[in-house]
């Protein structure tokens, strides 16, 4: 009489403990409905991938797992506005979250690390509750979203580089990252947006357009090129700078910035270009560097340049102001090449004109950032850069683009 009524129960306990082992096993688990997150909640760990379908209803809660081995993928959704879990810790794969239209709550209190993140056209996400904070990813991409502020992704480390782009609400950005092997792009954010990175002290590449503020008051070396285009900060300061070891220093059409300062740095591994800065009126920022991997190209309004210490150019040093550079060039002069009857510092072309009211609007480097450099060299003219090619300006762009690209 026991095992008649015992054994049934059994086995239904035996079939529902088989039917939650193989929905946490599965390697794709797709969820179509609240009641297909909810066949999820028994799993501590989903071994697979989860796939939130485009038709799903408003909210979605995958409370119950506590880690996704796979990726978790949403897209195309435009009923979904709440999506949420109370337990999840850990996504091994791809967060990734697009074309969510009318999404508004993102709610994942529990999430520390990802593998990677990868955000784009949530219009309706004004903010983010991740109470434990994402501390852990290899790359992230953010773009297209309503975002204000990133508080609750703190990353001490991206190996894989980080793009943040297009959201036009951000004002505030603040990472305790240290270390960044991979590429850093902000762009096209919100007009007041502030970034501060007090831990950054090693980056590979980055490209920083349209910020109010960019604090990287730790950062020690770039390993390729630092890129500041059309931002509106009026000051910039590497305080620990010391050098970049393959790529280009630049700065192009900051309007406002009036200060650039970099007391440490004493090597570029590429070339220097200040360009277009219409506010900047000297470039004396920079008393210790020493030696520039490439060529050297300055335009803008300012009356007075110095680099005291610079003993050595591979490339061309191509200067050229709306105002009289007179006393400057002179100065400067005894660096040229011994065929310019200088002491030969600069290995390429030394080009130093005045009064160039042309100055800022051409922001090309018609000598290129690494080689020696070519043409006729003067100083002290009015129509010395006249002949630059406006086509380097394109290859300028194409570079910045390409270092973008190179994170998508």
């Amino acid at each position: 009489m026991f095992a008649k009524h015992v054994l049934p129960v059994l086995v239904a306990v035996g079939f529902a403990t088989a039917q939650s082992t193989n929905v946490c096993s599965q390697s794709t688990a797709t969820v179509n409905s609240a009641a297909d997150a909810t066949a999820l909640s028994t799993c501590t760990t989903i071994s697979g991938s989860v796939l939130i379908g485009p038709s799903t209803g408003n909210t979605i809660d995958l409370s119950g797992p506590q880690s996704i081995k796979g990726d978790l993928i949403c897209g195309d959704n435009g009923g979904l506005i709440t999506l949420s879990s109370s337990s999840l810790r850990s996504i091994a794969g791809d967060f990734k979250l697009n074309n969510l239209t009318l999404m508004s709550t993102l709610s994942m209190p529990s999430l520390t690390s990802v593998g990677s993140i990868t955000w784009n056209s949530l219009n309706a996400l004004s903010q983010l509750t991740f109470t434990s904070r994402v501390t852990k990813a290899n790359k992230v991409v953010i773009s297209d979203t309503f975002l204000s502020t990133l508080q609750g992704i703190d990353l001490t480390s991206v190996p894989n580089g980080m793009d943040i782009n297009n959201n036009r609400y951000l004002t505030s950005f603040n990472t305790q990252i240290g270390n960044l092997s991979g590429n850093l792009n902000i762009q096209a954010n919100g007009l007041n947006l502030k970034v501060e990175l007090p831990n950054l002290i090693w980056i590979a590449n980055m490209t920083i357009s349209n910020v109010s503020s960019f604090l990287v008051p730790s950062l020690a070396v770039v390993n390729g090129s630092a890129r500041f285009d059309s931002n509106y900060f009026t000051s910039f300061v590497a305080p620990n700078l010391t050098s970049t070891t393959d790529g280009d220093i630049s700065f192009v059409s900051n309007a406002g910035l009036a200060n650039i300062s970099m007391p440490l740095l004493k090597s570029v591994g590429g070339g220097l270009t200040i360009a277009n800065n219409t506010d900047l009126g000297k470039i004396n920022g920079f008393p210790t560097l020493q030696s520039i991997g490439g060529a050297v190209l300055l335009r803008g309004n300012f009356s007075d340049f110095e680099f005291p210490k610079l003993n050595d150019v591979k490339g061309a040093f191509d200067v050229s102001s709306t105002t009289d550079l007179t006393a400057s060039c002179k100065n400067f002069a005894p660096l040229a090449p011994t065929t310019q009857n200088g002491n030969g510092e600069i290995q390429g072309t030394y080009t130093c004109t005045s009064n160039n009211s042309q100055a800022n609007s051409d922001t090309g480097n018609g000598n290129g950032t690494s080689g020696g450099g070519s043409g006729g060299g003067s100083s002290g003219s009015k129509n010395g850069a006249a002949g630059l090619s406006t086509s380097a300006f394109t290859v300028l762009i194409l570079a910045a683009l390409g270092g973008f690209a190179s994170l998508l």
